[in-house]
């Protein structure tokens, strides 16, 4: 019988998960700062994500083909040492175009990190324990977020943004010397092939995915939309129209982290009961929809409460999806595939993180206000509980839940 994977592995991954997206939620929970010190516009600090992501994007696909064919210690390397590289850069930063160096050398190490984990996972992890285990380590992520919120404004108030970005490259390279000691040798358990799979042809022949890998994809955007256009601005949101500090600012996004961790472990928990993921996706998407009303109204009214409810709704809902899509991938393709349909998923999903805080940075520097950026975001909500119906209505003829 295989020796299961220990505890430290789950740090591991969730750590991978986390230490990429270091690099743009310290400069979100700063930017008061660095829109000051560097004399910037609003829309100028929106595209430094959109680089991150567009970044991203156009790699998701190559590293996620990568991935299936390098080792895992050699992708871990990529992660961690990446984000410790553009981290370090941005600390340099005296100028605004260096920071852009910065933040293309950033997306890279995020866009790998999805088929990275994802692939350990099906090659390590027993089938009951895989959708768990997707919850757990999707929640590095909203634990960077906190991280970020809690870390940077602090440290930033102590040696400035810039020396803060590069205490922050040192957490990173620390925590790859852990993951090299703890990540497994290539021993994976036999897995049987997903039913909707079976029929495929093998790794190296098939050329198209599922069309649910597609609508999967899809629903990734609009909410990767959604998100990165709250998380990049949600400090800068509760500054300017709520009166908060940096320090209460950073703790916004912070909430939204602690809230979002357990969301991604609990929606894990629900995959792994067997829930379709198509109902997930239509209970998540309404359920961000009603956050990014909360948000827009806490604007108009000028209401703390109200941006708390739309802080934790966007930590229960938006950043849950993650770990909805990623199993939902595992099921409906086969293994030796799983780091190539991670890679389509992720590309989705980093075009939208790109596209979501250009456009809210676009809009808030045209009107001079936010509502139209938050409509923009429940818009996109609204049409990802579409896209579900249809993933819905397909697994149905399919016969295949999803």
């Amino acid at each position: 019988m295989t020796k299961q994977p220990a505890g430290a592995l789950l740090f591991v991954l969730t750590c991978a998960m986390g230490v990429g997206p270091l690099l743009n939620y310290g400069l979100s929970a700063t930017s008061p700062l660095i829109i000051e010190d560097l004399g910037i516009s609003e829309a100028q600090f929106g595209l430094l994500a959109t680089a991150i992501f567009a970044s991203a994007a156009v790699s998701s696909m190559w590293l996620g083909k990568l991935s299936d064919r390098i080792s895992n210690r050699a992708q871990l390397i990529l992660i961690f040492a990446g984000t410790a590289v553009a981290l370090v850069v941005g600390a340099l930063a005296q100028h605004y175009a260096v920071l852009l160096i910065a933040a293309l050398l950033a997306g890279p190490a995020q866009a790998i990190s999805n088929p990275t984990t994802n692939r350990v996972i099906i090659h390590h992890v027993a089938p009951p324990k895989r959708p768990g285990w997707i919850g757990v380590k999707q929640s590095g992520v909203q634990g960077s977020q906190l991280f970020a919120g809690l870390f940077f404004p602090a440290v930033s108030l102590w040696i400035g943004w810039q020396g803060a970005t590069a205490l922050a490259a040192v957490v990173a390279l620390a925590l790859l010397f852990y993951g090299l000691r703890h990540l497994p040798e290539p021993r994976p358990i036999t897995t049987p092939v997903p039913a909707a799979a079976a029929g495929e042809p093998a790794a190296g022949q098939a050329k198209a995915f599922p069309p649910a890998v597609w609508l999967f994809a899809g629903y990734a955007l609009l909410t990767g939309l959604g998100m990165q256009a709250t998380n990049v601005y949600l400090p800068l949101f509760t500054v300017r129209e709520l009166g908060f500090s940096l320090l209460l600012g950073g703790i916004a996004a912070g909430v939204s982290g602690i809230v979002g961790v357990t969301s991604r472990i609990m929606w894990g928990r629900q995959m792994a009961k067997g829930r379709r993921a198509s109902t997930l996706l239509i209970l998540l998407g309404a359920g961000a929809l009603l956050g990014a009303a909360a948000l827009l109204a806490a604007g108009e009214f000028g209401t703390p409460a109200l941006l708390w409810l739309g802080v934790a709704l966007h930590g229960a809902t938006v950043l849950g999806t993650n770990v909805v899509v990623m199993a939902g991938v595992m099921k409906v393709v086969p293994a030796a595939r799983v780091g190539s349909a991670s890679g389509v998923v992720a590309m989705g999903m980093y075009a939208g993180f790109a596209s979501g805080p250009l456009l809210m940075g676009l809009l808030l520097d045209s009107t001079g206000s936010f509502r139209p950026g938050w409509v923009l975001v429940g818009v996109g909500y609204l049409l990802c509980v579409l896209l579900a119906l249809v993933l819905r209505r397909h697994g149905n003829r399919a016969g295949v839940p999803r």
